[in-house]
């Protein structure tokens, strides 16, 4: 008998409602598969950074069901969160950078829970500093960085524990064209090595002729399923 591999995410019948206001997302329901990289687009408003919320359990869902990686989240207690997020990087839109630790340091604290030795720590957190170009900054408090520099180490932090998901929301939002075009490969090669990317963003440039699966939300409906 031939053997299916469960979707890695799967969303049936997702609502999420923020007190009185409209629903945030209505009846999404959403399969992808371990090793995709989908595009989730929309305008502002249409549910994206809630729907990538849900992923990770920063949010819970008024209705519906969702699992991620065999983890069922209607039934995850808080105590078992963090080992969700260390299946889950995410790269937030706005940042969350511990501003008076270096860069360094902030992309170090993910690592710690890993076990793994100084030296290992360092060897790992110098290269995906430099891949994002920030090598000459690594020992800059975050504070002191632009916001451009600010989104490549919350990139940098998010990968560099190699979670089999990512999660990125308007990655590039803050990049100048140079640097977006950095940060697309940097996921294109780490979705060539296995990982699943789910890449929230406004600009269509960056999906349309890539024959990725795009994602299409508008006032927290899913609209459409294509091809960019």
């Amino acid at each position: 008998m031939i053997s299916i591999e469960q979707p890695i995410i799967q969303m049936q019948g997702v609502e999420k409602v923020y007190g009185g206001y409209s629903p945030a997302l209505k009846g999404v329901d959403l399969e992808i598969s371990k090793g995709e990289f989908v595009f989730l687009t929309g305008p502002s408003g249409s549910g994206k950074s809630t729907l990538l919320k849900l992923l990770f359990c920063a949010e819970r869902p008024t209705g519906g069901s969702i699992v991620v990686d065999d983890m069922d989240l209607s039934t995850l207690s808080g105590s078992q969160i963090p080992y969700l997020r260390r299946k889950v990087g995410v790269i937030f839109q706005d940042f969350k950078l511990l501003p008076n630790y270096t860069v360094f340091d902030n992309v170090a604290l993910s690592l710690e829970v890993l076990g793994l030795t100084r030296k290992q720590v360092e060897k790992r957190v110098t290269a995906i500093i430099e891949s994002v170009g920030l090598l000459e900054k690594i020992n800059r408090l975050a504070v002191q960085l632009s916001g451009g520099e600010q989104q490549r180490v919350a990139i940098a932090r998010a990968v560099v524990n190699r979670p089999p998901i990512i999660l990125a929301d308007e990655p590039t939002g803050n990049l100048d064209r140079a640097r977006t075009t950095e940060v697309v490969e940097l996921m294109n090669e780490l979705n060539a090595r296995g990982t699943t990317i789910i890449f929230a963003t406004h600009d269509e440039t960056l999906f349309t002729n890539t024959h990725r699966r795009v994602l299409t939300l508008r006032e927290g409906i899913l609209e459409r399923d294509q091809k960019g």
